[in-house]
Order: structure tokens, then sequence, then C-alpha cells
């Protein structure tokens, strides 16, 4: 076995201890039986909702996505493309291996279209760049509604403000094939993202909560902005540890700070798995035999050395 592959292993191990050790410590502070009864009690319309409206950004996020795409001059229809998406994000959350959902979409891309590998890792730098501005924005313009954090109106704005008008000219001065769309691929960001917090709201309403939304609402962003970090399955774990620091932070009920990223979290499985089916059938796809992990996992070296 190579070095490569050996790191890829460990890796993938060292990911699954981190989960389960962060999972474990939550529900050290939590009452597994409160949980049970909440999610037991909990609106199932309002859950299929949140699907619905989880479902509604992943539509968003596939067409943002294809954007970067067209804007490098690879064409796909909208169709094919969200199969590839629902087939990374399969990759992504279920199926171990030193390749992730966008890693495999690389390769398959470049194995199928014959696209250099440094172009399409630029698009799918730049669609993950979008979505971490439109989290960054969308989470600033919430703490403005919290007056617990002492922040300031102007500080946000300011913020966000001055990170954008940076974060677009080293785009056109550096990438200006991706700036021309900026407008629009960006609006797309926010509306997945949007959809993402809206799904967030129907959880709550699913598990009958009538309180003030916004410190929820908050955490549920900054949990998304942890989950980011490669150190878990999917973002699980993180999510949860990062929701229940938020609780202790602003007084808030752990049980429901837990509840709401774990039912995300389900609700994102639900729709990735999915992806499965183009495992298993590759014809839904328009492929003979779709490529395994282990040849994407070869072929990283080649792509780095492009």
């Amino acid at each position: 076995m190579d070095k490569k592959r050996l790191w890829n292993i460990l890796k993938t191990i060292g990911k699954l201890c981190f989960t389960a050790a962060a999972l474990y410590w939550v529900f050290q502070k939590v009452n597994i039986s409160d949980l049970k009864e909440a999610l037991i009690d909990s609106h199932p319309l309002f859950l299929a909702l949140a699907f619905l409206a989880y479902t509604c950004s992943i539509l968003i996020a596939s067409s943002r996505l294809n954007g970067f795409f067209k804007a490098m001059g690879l064409i796909l229809s909208e169709r094919y493309n969200f199969k590839l998406y629902l087939l990374g994000s399969c990759y992504n959350l279920f199926l171990p291996g030193g390749v992730g959902g966008d890693g495999y979409k690389i390769y398959f891309l470049r194995r199928k279209f014959k696209v250099k590998g440094r172009q399409l890792l630029s698009a799918v730098f730049f669609d993950r760049l979008s979505g971490l501005w439109a989290l960054c924005l969308i989470t600033a313009a919430l703490v403005i509604f919290i007056p617990r954090l002492q922040i300031p109106n102007e500080v946000p704005i300011v913020a966000v403000a001055l990170g954008t008008v940076a974060y677009y000219a080293v785009l056109k001065r550096y990438f200006p094939t991706y700036s021309k769309h900026f407008f629009l691929t960006h609006l797309k960001a926010l509306g997945v993202q949007s959809m993402q917090v809206i799904a967030a709201i129907l959880i709550l309403y699913a598990l009958r909560f009538d309180g003030k939304f916004s410190p929820y609402l908050l955490m549920f962003l900054l949990s998304s902005l942890v989950a980011v970090i490669p150190f878990s399955a999917g973002g699980l774990g993180l999510r949860e540890v990062g929701n229940m620091y938020g609780a202790q932070f602003f007084a808030l009920d752990p049980h429901l700070a837990v509840l709401i990223s774990l039912l995300f979290y389900f609700i994102s499985a639900a729709l990735a798995i999915t992806g499965s089916y183009f495992i298993f059938r590759p014809q839904g796809l328009g492929e003979d035999r779709l490529p395994t992990t282990a040849e994407a996992e070869m072929n990283e070296e080649d792509e780095e050395n492009e």
C-alpha cells in the first residue's frame, strides 16, 4: 500500500473518530430521552416543508455551480449537473475515502469532458467561496437583531461592505472569467443560504417552539461556518458542538439547539442518499460505468501536477 492510500485511509478513520468523540461529548451534556420525546412530539408537516426548503436550496446551489462551469466553458444541462451534484453530496456524507464529493466531481468531469483539473478546481473553489460569502452576509445581518451581543450595528454592515468590495476587486483583477457573472452567482448563493435558514425556521416550528428565533438561527449559521472545517463526516458532530457552546452563551435550551442541528443533518442526509441511485444505476446519469473513488484517488496526484 502506497503512502498516499495509507494517508487517505488514516484521514477517513480520523474523521470518523473525531465525529464519534464530538457526538459523545454532546450527548453527555443533553438528555437523550428528552431529545427523543421532543422528536416524537414534532410536527411532521413542518418537517416535510423543511425538507422541501432544503431541496430548493440544493437546486439553487447546483445551478450556481453550473454557472461557474459555464463561465469556464464547460456546458452542462441543469438536469445533468443536478444529478452529478446529488452524487457528490452522497459521497460527501456517506462514503468513506480520501476523495470527497467535490474531488469526485472534479475527477469525473475531467475524465469525461477532457477539461483541465485546475479549471474545475477553481470553479468549485469559487462556488464554495460564494457560499461562504453569503453565509457571512446573512450572519452579519442577523447579528443586528441580537442586542445581547452588544455589537454596534455599523460594525457588521461596514465589515460586510468592505469584505464584499475587496472580494470583488480580487476576483475582477485575477479571475475576470468569474467576475463577469458575479451578481447572478452571488444572488444564487444568497438564495441557497436563505432557503437553508428557512429550513431551520421550519424545524423550529416543527419542534413547536414559540420563543425568539434569532439566537437559534445565529447558532445555526455559525455552526454551518464551523462545519466547513473538514474534521468530521459531513459536519456531523461539529455542528452539534457549536450549538452546545452557543446555547450556553445565550442561556438557551441545549436540547432544542442540538435537535435543530441533528434534524437539519438528517434532512440533508435524506436528500443526499438519493444520489446513491446513480452509483448502482449509472445509466441514470448517462454512463455505462461510474469511476470508483479509488480511481479518483489514484488520479489526484496527476491533477496536482497538471
